[in-house]
């Protein structure tokens, strides 16, 4: 039997079985221990992070009282380390073409309802130029595996193409990567290529539960996915994004796989993961979520977020147009920092709306806004949309990003950040309402710049995006 090591470089000893059994069992004898439930809170107060054993206490937890405790310092720790921005990015399918069997995706191989597609590097131009009248800065590709309809080459060809496009005030500055477990050497060829975050959802750490989800395909093997980021890592990508499917296993389980996983990056790696991601199974062509026995209630949900978040401090959440708009404004204040906002799942979609008959998207969207009402809304409720990606262009990423992250210095390079890049947003793409508010938001936000020079350099940026036509100012 294989034994646990955050320290290993093999999957089965760093997300090892054994030692999360242990976990939920020891976590099942003390959800009432109300006295090592506080001394857990004391340590999260410290904003350092609990382990996974200790998350897997919280979640066990029944106690209201302690429930509520545990919410409100998530909120505090958000609003510690990112203020009350966030992040706004959309996907970019490129490509459906899919050679393995997942059962929980419509892509998978023996599909033979979906519309296969794939974009051409014109569709691309077209769909990035989409993107960018609706105001988007940063983009996170997808596609299935097919080592024939969907190389390394057509990814990287495409990376190019993205950040080649300029259409009037718009650009993509930061694309990330959302594709399926590959070499050192392409992962090199990636960085080569200036991705940002290197995303691979674990779907299930649950070994077991993940070979019978990945029947078919060279996703079949676990380990080789599992250890996909060391790979990453190794090829010198400095900023990796890990997430679970929520739904097709046991949700403790996967919590402690998630921690376990990040624990192990930063072992290794001396950086944990950029982002973690909380999608859950959702209805998609032949995929029913109800044929799946895991799912979890909104409630459950909003418990995983804020002990995700009191467990990494320092790392970035993300949520998906999955989620409805209620629960997405729910997890907002409990931990996510990163949302979607008018995005589209299909191959294609941004450009032109399917036929039904041509249906070719991953998963239903639950929140269908336009971008600019998903900003309106931010707005109104107290939050920053920012579209900034100056950290990963003046290279303050990985270690160095997490460096500041940690120590809240961060905060002095982000806030005027994330103003200077709204502010671009509102004179380049929103609606006259969605203006008015915004302009307001700018003015009350800036005078809580804290350091005196930064609060005048970023006032007379913004200035100049207003009544000069520029563009692209960063701290």
């Amino acid at each position: 039997m294989c034994k646990y090591d955050k320290h290993s470089l093999k999957a089965e000893e760093f997300i090892n079985d054994g030692e999360i059994i242990d976990s939920l069992r020891y976590a099942d004898e003390n959800k009432n221990n109300i006295e090592l439930i506080d001394q857990i809170i004391e340590k999260a107060k410290l904003r350092k992070g609990i382990d996974h054993r200790e998350a897997s206490v919280l979640l066990a937890c029944e106690n209201e009282e302690k429930i509520n405790e545990i919410y409100a310092l998530a909120k505090q720790i958000k609003k510690d380390f990112y203020g009350d921005r966030i992040v706004m990015f959309a996907p970019l399918y490129l490509s459906n073409y899919c050679v393995n069997g997942c059962l929980y995706c419509p892509y998978h191989a023996v599909n033979k309802n979906i519309c296969r597609k794939k974009l051409s590097q014109e569709d691309i131009r077209a769909e990035v130029t989409a993107l960018q009248d609706m105001g988007h800065k940063r983009l996170a590709i997808e596609a299935g595996e097919d080592p024939v309809n969907n190389p390394i080459e057509y990814i990287l060809e495409s990376i190019q193409t993205i950040y080649s496009i300029k259409h009037k005030n718009g650009a993509i500055r930061r694309v990330n990567v959302n594709i399926a477990a590959t070499t050192v050497e392409n992962y090199r060829k990636l960085k080569d290529a200036g991705i940002g975050t290197y995303i691979l959802f674990q779907e299930t750490y649950n070994k077991k539960r993940y070979e019978e989800l990945h029947p078919t395909g060279p996703k079949h093997n676990y380990d080789y996915h599992t250890e996909a980021m060391d790979r990453a890592m190794q090829g010198g990508i400095d900023d990796v994004g890990i997430g679970a499917l929520f739904g097709l296993e046991l949700y403790r389980y996967e919590l402690a796989g998630l921690l376990m996983h990040a624990e192990h990056l930063e072992a290794v790696h001396g950086v944990g993961p950029h982002t973690i991601s909380v999608p859950r199974v959702r209805r998609a062509d032949d995929i029913d979520p109800d044929e799946f026995d895991n799912g979890i209630s909104d409630e459950t949900f909003e418990k995983i977020v804020a002990i995700l978040r009191i467990a990494v401090p320092y790392t970035g959440m993300i949520i998906s147009t999955r989620e409805c708009k209620k629960v997405r404004e729910r997890v907002l204040e409990l931990g996510i920092s990163q949302i979607s906002g008018g995005s589209r799942t299909s191959v294609g979609g941004y450009v032109e709306e399917e036929a039904e008959e041509d249906n070719s998207a991953q998963f239903d969207v639950s929140d269908n806004r336009t971008l600019d009402e998903v900003v309106n809304w931010l707005m109104e409720l107290g939050y920053i949309p920012s579209f900034c990606t100056a950290c990963y262009r003046e290279g303050r990423t990985g270690d160095r990003f997490m460096a500041l992250c940690k120590s809240g210095q961060i905060q002095n390079c982000c806030h005027p950040n994330a103003l200077m890049t709204l502010q671009e947003y509102l004179m380049d793409y929103a609606s006259e309402n969605t203006r008015e508010i915004g302009e307001k938001l700018i003015k009350q936000e800036l005078c809580k710049i804290p350091n005196e020079k930064a609060r005048k350099l970023a006032t007379e940026y913004i200035s100049d995006i207003k009544n000069n036509n520029k563009r692209d100012f960063r701290f």
